[in-house]
């Protein structure tokens, strides 16, 4: 690793109660330019299967901390990242080439994702149960609480690499679990420095480092961990594709799936079309596009479709792209030149099948996409029925919106969708009948609080994220029905 990052964190990868060492190392590079900004440690199958021998080991152990050691480590690790605040936020900056505006609000809610996840150990409880409502409950006391669900393995996606892993490692905490992460191979650096605090912080309580491990690599690493039958979860943000694989080879261990999506915005005549536009143009574009739930389909009622696009088309030139370090850029490079290769091609197929460019369609001089807006894509194309995950946004008009619904709906997807209107009547039924997990009335689909429910239907997804939530998820139910006594009356 550079010297910028090499004495933020120990060598090597976190598996046990230290650090081992790594078979080998990789560049991490910065998207926007390529040059090199620190060397990872990249670990093999036999690294993953000691952090899951150490994860084993160590369970009992962490199932049974007491709730103030698991919420004063996580408590501690937020302070901890809040005093490194902007420094953060650059390595972010440097390893996900995403621009430094989101960057910062991927710290943030980082931050109120750690928070929010000690705050929820005090939650952590269960209710009695009423079981003399069957004659043969008589004299029977009940009650349920939570208990660990296990090891858990948490793989996390490049494009908020830290903000991702924090919603995998705080809440398996919270709920007494232990947890190996994995994170992307592009980006490994912020997510090792986040797991060397709460390792630290974990030791200052008297609680096992192993609790929280890390191990890179490839897709051999991934297989190893999730098919291991010792583990209780595997939580997944990343790809359907992915998500689907590692669900049918993790079987019958539990499968928590954060994947991809096409977000859809749909337009009422009765909406206030400024801002909505604005909303296309903040929410379809941010983290250069490559968030699963930016703005991606845009469906308007017909009889303002003139109006919207005009608009639209006014402020999407306007909407800096650039070097991803500059506080006014908005757009930069994608993780990799394959991504945008992708992306570029997907716009190409759908011009050439007779979308029209509305804005962008091409590439800055440093070979940054431009933020780009199709007109009338065919909805067969990748670009309208799949997950884009670049700056790119598609248009289609319809009569009105109960077609808008049918087409939001006409997708494998599910994730998150919203619907600009002045009527109660259509939002509420947007809320009703769109198939998504969140719907978000006049605002984007972007929204996310990071302590609301958050997940998907369809192939976006199973299990819900949220500090709350997903304690939940990794925790199970554990009944106990006792009698008092075995003296009958006299």
């Amino acid at each position: 690793m550079n010297a910028q990052w090499a004495t933020e964190f120990p060598a090597g990868l976190p598996v046990g109660d230290t650090w081992l060492p790594a078979p080998t190392t990789e560049e991490v590079r910065f998207p926007y330019d390529g040059s090199v900004i620190g060397h990872a440690p990249v670990g093999d199958t036999a690294l993953a299967r000691r952090a899951l021998d150490e994860a084993v080991a160590v369970r009992a152990r962490v199932a049974e901390l007491p709730s103030h050691v698991r919420s004063t480590a996580l408590q501690e690790t937020h302070d901890a990242i809040a005093a490194r605040r902007a420094d953060f936020e650059r390595l972010l900056v440097l390893e996900t080439g995403k621009p430094l505006v989101d960057c910062r609000v991927e710290v943030a809610r980082t931050l109120l994702t750690l928070r929010t996840s000690a705050e929820e150990v005090a939650r952590l409880h269960g209710e009695t149960v009423p079981l003399d409502l069957l004659p043969s409950g008589e004299g029977l006391l009940g009650f349920w609480t939570r208990k660990p669900i296990g090891v858990v393995v948490g793989i996390a996606g490049f494009n908020y690499p830290l903000l991702l892993a924090a919603h995998k490692i705080a809440p398996s905490l919270a709920a007494g679990c232990p947890v190996i992460a994995k994170p992307a191979p592009q980006t490994p650096l912020a997510t090792l420095w986040l797991v060397h605090l709460l390792r630290e912080a974990l030791a200052g309580a008297g609680a096992p480092r192993a609790a929280v491990q890390l191990v890179t690599g490839g897709p051999d690493v991934g297989e190893t961990l999730t098919t291991d039958r010792r583990i209780g979860a595997v939580s997944f943000t990343g790809s359907a594709a992915v998500g689907h694989r590692i669900a049918r080879d993790a079987a019958p261990t539990k499968t928590l799936l954060e994947l991809g999506s096409n977000a859809a915005l749909l337009v009422a005549a009765d909406a206030d079309l400024d801002a909505a536009a604005d909303a296309v143009a903040r929410g379809g574009y941010y983290a250069s596009g490559q968030a699963c739930i930016s703005v991606q389909r845009v469906i308007v009622e017909e009889a303002v479709r003139d109006a919207f696009v005009t608009r639209l088309k006014a402020r999407v030139p306007g909407i800096a792209t650039g070097d991803p370090r500059d506080e006014e850029t908005r757009v930069s490079a994608l993780i990799d030149p394959a991504s945008t290769a992708r992306v570029h091609a997907w716009v190409e197929e759908a011009v050439k099948a007779g979308a029209a460019v509305a804005a962008g369609g091409g590439r800055t001089p440093e070979g940054v996409l431009e933020p780009t807006l199709l007109l009338d894509p065919d909805t067969d194309l990748p670009v309208w029925s799949e997950e884009v995950f670049g700056p790119v946004v598609c248009l289609r008009s319809v009569p009105d919106m109960d077609a808008a619904i049918a087409l939001a709906n006409d997708s494998r997807y599910g994730l998150h969708a919203s619907v600009f209107t002045a009527s109660l009547d259509t939002a509420f039924a947007a809320v009703e009948r769109v198939e998504a997990g969140g719907v978000v009335v006049n605002e984007v689909p972007g929204f996310r609080s990071d302590t609301m429910p958050y997940g998907g239907v369809k192939d976006s997804g199973a299990g819900r994220e949220g500090p709350r939530f997903a304690i939940d998820e990794l925790t199970v139910t554990r009944m106990a029905v006792i009698r008092p006594t075995t003296k009958k009356d006299r």
